[in-house]
């Protein structure tokens, strides 16, 4: 039952409470939705485990068992599968629930989990932001380019625990072609999870309840928890549909933000939180404070898309990582607005720390940094540097002929190569909407025209360590 249809039904029967003042509030609730059941592993039940309807949250008891009264605007009741355990999946897609239409509150429900036959304290993930297809073309260059990198990467982890996470815009509009999404899931060979973004949701169901209809239908839950290892990842929807087509604005609901609060309460503080969303929070999520709020003093860093472009920020002692996209500049070309290649976040786990890079479809991991050179005047050359996964705690140098310039500082402006692609009407082809972005991951020197080589090198908080060459 969604909450719209729930409130007015309740409308109704709140017009009787005159009659009837003392009729407990249970009464006008079905009393029939009481579910009942079990997690078990090879026949045994596990404790402690959390379940939950997305409102309700509880652990089992010492023999796997739970009982809870699914709430009326539930959709699903999901385990948020334990650490130790694999990730159930339906060639690759998350299974960790059940559709509230499809139980039979008259049985047990049981999930049933496999023990993982290594440890997952040490583990990796990918974020795809937005491969958004839009038609039949989207689709093949998905196939052909994004999915053979992410199949390249998963053969060298060499049997690594690895699983996945889209955090919004599957497709575009086309709600036809999540059944191509799915296959490239399927092909990548990893478990995916998904997070709705706003060109998935259903522009015409009149509510921001209903508009995630077709979504739950092929994926679930829009809000939900996971564990693997001391990492505890939550997806949240973070798109509100405004009920006019396609306009929507950033924002979580109060709902989500006290099945938050509870199911955090199960998870140890010194464990790593990743929360993933579609719309960027820092500066686009009306009620981040409030998310905020329940966060606080938790180490945790938050995955986000939606941008086509690539950014980290720190806000309230959170880390936010604003992808560059699966689709780059929507299929028009190989990079995004900023200049950022088309690609996707590799995150690696140690314990409770986290390191990552951002991975440039069809490139190697080492490509972190472009140069362009552009003539100037008959004495300079005007030298900009696109550092994508920048952050403060980077170091970028530049060598021009063996000596180290000196004069080069980060700026913000447009990637040069971005403006050639997508500046103007006329470009890119056909999706001329596509225009260059402003960004401050960029660093830029003026360099004599005579100089024959300019070398640049890049460090990251790790300490890893990136270059990239020009040569006249």
């Amino acid at each position: 039952m969604k909450r719209r249809r729930f409130l007015s039904s309740l409308g109704l029967l709140t017009a009787g409470w005159a009659l009837t003042p003392f009729s407990p509030a249970k009464a006008f609730f079905r009393s029939d939705r009481k579910v009942k059941g079990a997690v078990l592993a090879k026949g045994k039940g596990l404790k402690e485990v959390i379940v939950s309807d997305g409102y309700s949250v509880i652990a089992t008891d010492s023999d796997g068992k739970f009982e809870m009264d699914v709430h009326p605007n539930a959709v699903a009741v999901f385990v948020s599968t334990p650490a130790g355990f694999e990730f159930n999946h339906d060639r690759g897609l998350a299974r960790h629930y059940k559709m509230v239409d499809d139980i039979n509150f008259r049985k047990t429900l049981n999930f049933e989990l496999q023990p993982l036959s290594t440890d997952d304290n040490n583990h990796q993930f990918i974020i795809w932001a937005d491969p958004q297809v839009k038609n039949e073309k989207d689709v093949n260059k998905m196939m052909v380019e994004s999915v053979p990198d992410v199949q390249k990467f998963v053969k060298a982890a060499n049997g690594a625990l690895l699983h996945g996470i889209c955090v919004g815009d599957l497709v575009w509009d086309n709600h036809d072609l999540f059944p191509s999404y799915n296959l490239a899931v399927e092909r990548m060979g990893i478990p995916f999870f998904q997070c709705i973004g706003n060109h998935d949701m259903d522009y015409t169901n009149g509510s921001d309840d209903s508009s995630d209809d077709t979504f739950q239908k092929h994926y679930g839950p829009t809000w939900y928890s996971f564990n693997r290892g001391k990492v505890h990842y939550v997806v949240m929807d973070d798109v509100r549909y405004l009920g006019k087509d396609r306009e929507y604005d950033g924002y979580i609901s109060e709902e989500q933000l006290t099945w938050l609060q509870k199911d955090l309460s199960f998870v140890p503080n010194d464990h790593l939180v990743i929360v993933c969303v579609h719309i960027p929070v820092h500066n686009e999520v009306k009620n981040n404070d409030a998310l905020y709020a329940v966060l606080k003093g938790r180490n945790v860093h938050i995955m986000s898309g939606h941008t086509h472009y690539h950014r980290n920020v720190i806000q309230n002692d959170i880390f936010e990582h604003n992808h560059g996209t699966v689709c780059g500049a929507w299929w028009t070309g190989p990079i995004c607005g900023d200049g950022t290649p088309s690609g996707y976040g590799v995150y690696s786990v140690n314990g409770t720390e986290l390191s990552w890079y951002y991975q440039s479809t069809g490139k190697e991991a080492g490509h972190q940094v472009s140069i362009n050179v552009q003539e100037r005047d008959a004495a300079s050359k005007k030298l900009q540097v696109n550092v994508w996964n920048y952050d403060p705690a980077w170091t970028v140098e530049c060598w021009v002929d063996g000596a180290r310039h000196n004069d080069f500082k980060q700026q913000k402006g447009f990637d040069a190569l971005a403006v050639a692609l997508y500046e103007g009407p006329d470009l890119p082809k056909p999706r001329g909407f596509a225009e260059p972005k402003k960004t401050d991951h960029l660093f830029e020197a003026v360099v004599p025209a005579s100089a024959k080589q300019v070398k640049i090198v890049a460090v990251d908080r790790f300490g890893r360590k990136y270059s990239a060459e020009y040569t006249a």
